[in-house]
Protein backbone atom coordinates (compact mmCIF):
# COMPACT_ATOMS: atom_id res chain seq x y z
CA UNK A 1 0.00 0.00 0.00
CA UNK A 2 0.94 3.34 -0.79
CA UNK A 3 2.12 6.16 1.82
CA UNK A 4 0.87 9.64 1.06
CA UNK A 5 2.88 13.08 1.86
CA UNK A 6 1.52 15.96 1.27
CA UNK A 7 4.28 18.50 -0.15
CA UNK A 8 6.01 21.49 -0.99
CA UNK A 9 9.40 22.45 -2.61
CA UNK A 10 10.25 26.26 -3.27
CA UNK A 11 13.06 28.35 -4.17
CA UNK A 12 15.01 30.25 -0.99
CA UNK A 13 17.67 33.02 -0.58
CA UNK A 14 17.93 32.38 3.28
CA UNK A 15 18.51 28.79 3.88
CA UNK A 16 20.12 29.54 7.02
CA UNK A 17 17.07 31.07 8.03
CA UNK A 18 15.04 28.03 7.71
CA UNK A 19 18.02 26.54 9.56
CA UNK A 20 17.82 28.49 12.41
CA UNK A 21 14.16 27.85 12.75
CA UNK A 22 14.09 24.58 12.89
CA UNK A 23 16.73 24.58 15.44
CA UNK A 24 14.81 27.23 17.44
CA UNK A 25 11.88 24.46 17.14
CA UNK A 26 13.74 21.82 18.33
CA UNK A 27 14.05 19.79 15.39
CA UNK A 28 15.66 16.54 14.71
CA UNK A 29 18.42 17.35 12.42
CA UNK A 30 19.39 13.73 10.75
CA UNK A 31 22.18 15.16 9.39
CA UNK A 32 23.97 16.30 6.10
CA UNK A 33 23.36 13.55 3.26
CA UNK A 34 25.06 14.22 -0.24
CA UNK A 35 22.46 12.28 -2.30
CA UNK A 36 22.76 11.07 -5.96
CA UNK A 37 19.24 10.52 -7.51
CA UNK A 38 19.28 8.44 -10.33
CA UNK A 39 15.80 8.40 -12.03
CA UNK A 40 14.32 5.91 -14.90
CA UNK A 41 12.42 5.98 -17.65
CA UNK A 42 9.09 4.76 -17.03
CA UNK A 43 5.36 4.77 -18.47
CA UNK A 44 3.59 6.44 -15.45
CA UNK A 45 4.96 8.49 -12.29
CA UNK A 46 8.38 8.91 -11.52
CA UNK A 47 11.05 6.25 -10.32
CA UNK A 48 14.11 7.05 -8.86
CA UNK A 49 16.96 5.22 -7.28
CA UNK A 50 18.47 7.33 -4.37
CA UNK A 51 22.28 6.69 -3.00
CA UNK A 52 23.77 9.11 0.11
CA UNK A 53 25.14 8.31 3.19
CA UNK A 54 21.93 8.76 5.48
CA UNK A 55 19.31 7.62 2.59
CA UNK A 56 19.74 4.72 0.10
CA UNK A 57 16.11 3.96 -1.39
CA UNK A 58 14.37 2.92 -4.27
CA UNK A 59 11.51 5.03 -4.98
CA UNK A 60 8.74 5.07 -6.83
CA UNK A 61 5.99 8.28 -6.89
CA UNK A 62 2.84 9.62 -8.45
CA UNK A 63 2.69 13.79 -8.13
CA UNK A 64 1.26 16.18 -10.35
CA UNK A 65 3.19 19.46 -11.34
CA UNK A 66 1.82 21.92 -9.06
CA UNK A 67 2.85 24.65 -7.20
CA UNK A 68 0.45 24.45 -4.31
CA UNK A 69 0.84 21.94 -1.54
CA UNK A 70 0.57 18.59 -3.31
CA UNK A 71 -0.32 15.15 -2.84
CA UNK A 72 2.00 12.25 -3.32
CA UNK A 73 1.41 8.69 -2.78
CA UNK A 74 4.64 6.69 -3.21
CA UNK A 75 6.17 3.29 -2.79
CA UNK A 76 9.83 3.23 -0.71
CA UNK A 77 12.10 0.39 -0.60
CA UNK A 78 15.40 0.65 1.29
CA UNK A 79 18.31 -0.66 -1.08
CA UNK A 80 21.12 -2.54 0.07
CA UNK A 81 23.08 -2.73 -2.87
CA UNK A 82 22.50 0.16 -5.06
CA UNK A 83 25.47 -0.35 -7.73
CA UNK A 84 23.83 -4.03 -8.25
CA UNK A 85 20.25 -2.00 -8.58
CA UNK A 86 21.19 0.91 -10.59
CA UNK A 87 23.12 -1.09 -13.67
CA UNK A 88 19.58 -3.89 -13.96
CA UNK A 89 17.34 -0.68 -14.12
CA UNK A 90 19.50 0.99 -16.00
CA UNK A 91 19.70 -1.84 -18.94
CA UNK A 92 15.79 -2.15 -18.32
CA UNK A 93 14.76 0.84 -18.05
CA UNK A 94 17.66 3.22 -19.29
CA UNK A 95 18.43 6.51 -16.99
CA UNK A 96 16.71 9.32 -17.35
CA UNK A 97 18.49 12.23 -15.25
CA UNK A 98 20.81 12.12 -12.51
CA UNK A 99 20.38 15.18 -9.81
CA UNK A 100 23.01 15.63 -7.43
CA UNK A 101 22.45 17.55 -4.05
CA UNK A 102 23.65 18.35 -0.70
CA UNK A 103 20.38 18.10 1.52
CA UNK A 104 20.12 18.68 5.47
CA UNK A 105 17.16 16.63 6.58
CA UNK A 106 15.24 17.81 9.81
CA UNK A 107 11.97 16.21 11.56
CA UNK A 108 9.27 18.02 13.53
CA UNK A 109 6.68 15.02 14.63
CA UNK A 110 5.92 13.31 10.77
CA UNK A 111 6.62 16.56 8.64
CA UNK A 112 10.08 15.78 7.07
CA UNK A 113 12.11 19.06 6.16
CA UNK A 114 15.04 19.70 3.60
CA UNK A 115 17.28 22.03 2.73
CA UNK A 116 18.54 21.13 -0.68
CA UNK A 117 21.47 22.87 -2.54
CA UNK A 118 21.54 21.52 -6.32
CA UNK A 119 24.43 22.63 -8.30
CA UNK A 120 23.20 24.65 -11.07
CA UNK A 121 19.77 25.34 -9.11
CA UNK A 122 20.57 27.04 -5.99
CA UNK A 123 18.95 26.43 -2.58
CA UNK A 124 15.62 25.23 -1.64
CA UNK A 125 13.40 24.20 1.29
CA UNK A 126 11.32 21.19 0.69
CA UNK A 127 8.60 20.34 3.22
CA UNK A 128 6.88 16.33 3.51
CA UNK A 129 4.10 16.11 6.11
CA UNK A 130 3.65 12.42 5.54
CA UNK A 131 1.60 9.82 7.13
CA UNK A 132 4.25 7.01 7.69
CA UNK A 133 5.33 8.17 11.71
CA UNK A 134 1.60 9.55 12.11
CA UNK A 135 -1.93 8.69 11.44
CA UNK A 136 -3.09 11.94 10.05
CA UNK A 137 -5.76 12.58 6.65
CA UNK A 138 -4.60 13.98 3.63
CA UNK A 139 -6.56 17.52 5.03
CA UNK A 140 -4.66 17.04 8.28
CA UNK A 141 -0.94 16.57 6.09
CA UNK A 142 -2.49 19.47 4.26
CA UNK A 143 -2.58 21.96 7.44
CA UNK A 144 0.81 21.16 8.71
CA UNK A 145 2.24 21.99 5.21
CA UNK A 146 0.29 25.31 4.46
CA UNK A 147 1.22 25.99 8.60
CA UNK A 148 5.36 25.82 7.82
CA UNK A 149 4.56 27.82 4.51
CA UNK A 150 3.53 30.54 6.56
CA UNK A 151 5.47 29.93 9.25
CA UNK A 152 8.88 30.28 7.16
CA UNK A 153 7.21 33.23 4.86
CA UNK A 154 7.28 31.09 1.68
CA UNK A 155 5.54 33.29 -1.03
CA UNK A 156 3.46 31.84 -3.85
CA UNK A 157 6.30 32.92 -6.42
CA UNK A 158 8.50 30.73 -4.84
CA UNK A 159 6.74 27.84 -4.99
CA UNK A 160 8.16 25.09 -7.90
CA UNK A 161 6.04 22.57 -9.41
CA UNK A 162 8.35 20.62 -11.05
CA UNK A 163 11.02 17.79 -9.14
CA UNK A 164 14.77 19.24 -9.58
CA UNK A 165 15.38 16.69 -12.58
CA UNK A 166 12.39 18.11 -14.49
CA UNK A 167 14.02 21.23 -14.09
CA UNK A 168 18.22 20.20 -15.11
CA UNK A 169 16.28 18.49 -18.09
CA UNK A 170 14.51 22.06 -19.64
CA UNK A 171 18.05 23.62 -18.28
CA UNK A 172 15.96 25.92 -16.41
CA UNK A 173 15.37 28.77 -13.95
CA UNK A 174 13.44 26.85 -10.96
CA UNK A 175 10.90 30.25 -10.53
Amino acid sequence: MPNLNVEIKASTGSPELIKQYLINHKADFKGLDVQTDTYFNVPIGRLKLREGNIENNLIYYIRDNQKAPKSSQFHLIRVEDAQGLKEVLAKSCGIKMIVRKRRQIYYIANVKFHIDEVPGLGWFIEIEAGNVLANKTEEELLEQCNFYLQEFGIKEEALIADSYSDLLLRGADPI
